[in-house]
């Protein structure tokens, strides 16, 4: 079946069709029917299924049937998620989707200024995308109402769990009518989550598009056993021998991702971060320069991992293994987006083997290793552009240039106010 065949509005087939969606995927396929019937939905889909779109096409179709043009109706949907660049993200497929149809979207997070938020929602909006503690805190100073919302949707359920967000998502079902519409999206199902979606949904169509291997078919990934002190050398030679390919890499902390962009920063590579610490004009700035290729290669830690929704990304490095197994999909699942081939290396030091049983254990699979002989090991290490510091020293350099960094943003941020 094909988007054309589909009984919604011309407009959204028009944007559609300039976004070559033209056959739905397997979440897609599912969930748009239910959603547009006005059924509950509970979907359980990896990431990089096309899960944004499966909810998008229905509620922007059923919104703009809807839709006055003179006057405002209200928020009619609102779309909770854990994370500043997830709701970027879902509100930038919304906006493409909607181009035609004269449905507006709203993002509202923290970490900025309040009142260019408030001054879009005087105006008035059809479709909220919004991390839990901004859109409260707009609620109890009264400038969102949720007593028309029609539609509620939770997105990357798991991980606002793992957040902490469990209290925010119950809370919310206070402000709704009761006669709402739930659609529940979760990349994983346990108990906790099964008990929290079953709490908020009615008679939910349950969807699952759980293949044996959660790792997407187009996804080639491996691992290669590195030590920690040389890990370094190996992430310069794969940037080197891929000059004109987008990396991520992936970090286990801040502090060491600000290692990493120091250390390639050192063999002469151009890098940049993202991080919890960082405020969000420069996450988003970071951003849109990976996804435009300005910048090739991005460090992030977990906190972006389900975020990071970048064409084109044609490696994925696992610098660190991630603590949370569910995490490996999350990271790798960054490349090899839609149809595309992607690679994903992650490097394993021997105090990661531990963690790399858990990640095989959750994929009920082995991961490829990528064999490397002893011979070309040490040649990675001794051709490296590096100085060769010993790495205790390196540490305090590094250490010292990050606290150098800190200071001048706080000289920055007084010389702002």
């Amino acid at each position: 079946m094909k988007f054309a065949d589909y009984r919604i509005s011309p407009d959204i087939k028009k944007s559609l069709a300039e976004l070559e969606f033209k056959r739905p995927t397997d979440i897609q396929y599912k969930a748009i029917p239910p959603i547009l019937k006005g059924e509950d939905v509970l979907a359980i889909a990896q990431t990089g299924t096309g899960k944004t779109a499966a909810f998008a096409i229905p509620i922007i179709n059923l919104i703009s049937q809807k839709k006055s043009n003179s006057t405002s109706d209200g928020i009619q949907c609102v779309i909770l998620v854990p994370t500043r660049e997830l709701a970027l993200q879902i509100t930038d497929v919304f906006n493409k989707i909607a181009k035609y149809t004269g449905v507006s979207s709203l993002t509202v997070y923290g970490g900025v200024d309040q009142d260019p938020q408030i001054k879009m929602l005087k105006v008035g909006v059809d479709i909220l995308i919004a991390t839990p503690g901004r859109m409260f805190d707009l609620v109890s100073q009264k400038y969102i109402f949720l007593n028309k919302v029609k539609v509620l949707i939770l997105d990357e359920a798991d991980h606002m769990l793992d957040l902490g967000f469990i209290k925010d998502i119950q809370d919310i079902q206070r402000f709704l009518p009761k006669d709402h519409q739930t659609l529940f999206f979760s990349a994983t199902i346990d108990k906790k989550i099964k008990k929290l979606a079953y709490s908020l949904v009615t008679n939910p169509i349950r969807i699952q598009i759980s293949p044996k291997d959660p790792v997407a078919k187009n996804i080639e990934h491996s691992v290669a056993f590195i030590e920690m002190d040389d890990k370094r050398f190996f992430l310069e030679r794969v940037v080197n021998n891929n000059p004109d390919s987008k990396i991520l890499v992936f970090v286990r902390t801040k502090v060491r991702a600000e290692r990493v962009l120091l250390a390639l920063e050192r063999v002469k590579i151009s890098s940049k971060t993202i991080h919890g610490e960082k405020d969000q004009q420069d996450r988003i700035n970071v951003l849109n320069e990976f996804r435009t290729g300005e910048n090739k290669i991005l460090i992030a830690t977990d906190v972006s991992s389900r975020g990071i929704d970048i064409p084109d990304v044609d490696y994925v490095i696992n610098y660190d293994l991630p603590e949370q197994p569910e995490n490996y999909v999350h990271r790798v699942g960054r490349t090899g987006r839609a149809s595309k081939k992607g690679q994903a290396i992650s490097f394993c030091s021997k105090d990661e083997k531990a963690v790399l049983d858990e990640i095989e254990k959750f994929l009920d699979k082995k991961v490829n290793v990528l064999k490397i002989t002893k011979d070309d090991y040490w040649e990675t290490v001794e051709t490296s552009n590096e100085s060769h510091s010993d790495w205790k020293t390196l540490i305090k350099q590094t250490e010292e240039l990050i606290e150098e960094k800190k200071k001048k943003k706080k000289k920055s941020r007084k010389k702002k106010k």
